[in-house]
């Protein structure tokens, strides 16, 4: 209780009521004000820093091989591997090409703007 022999609440409420009578009414507007905007950036920042993100996990499966097979299996498994890794790869590109034009549609946006 050491702590209210300094700071006494009811004294630092008289105080502050003090404070405000002396100050003019457009002084009251301009804290209104003032508070408002503070209020409003605190907020949106909040707001705005809440966002969920997709969840994927990244798996990686290994092969075990054997260590005595021959060029012609290696040749066989690779066409059979080709294609999944070529849709794989095509699938990648046109996600980042979707992400690309998001980009590019902000981009011009940004430049209709004159920014």
């Amino acid at each position: 209780m050491r702590y209210f022999r300094r700071f006494a609440p009811v004294r630092a409420y008289r105080d502050l009521r003090y404070f405000l009578a002396t100050r003019e009414p457009y002084e009251y507007w301009f804290l209104i004000a003032a508070m408002a905007i503070t209020g409003f950036l605190v907020w949106a920042f909040a707001h705005d820093s809440r966002f969920e993100r997709e969840y994927r996990p990244e798996i990686v499966y290994v092969e075990q091989w054997r260590a005595d097979r021959s060029d012609a299996d290696i040749v066989a498994q690779q066409k059979i591997d080709g294609p999944i890794k070529a849709k794989r790869m095509a699938e990648q590109k046109a996600r980042e090409d979707k992400v690309k034009a998001q980009f590019q549609a902000v981009d011009n946006a940004m430049d209709k703007w004159g920014l």
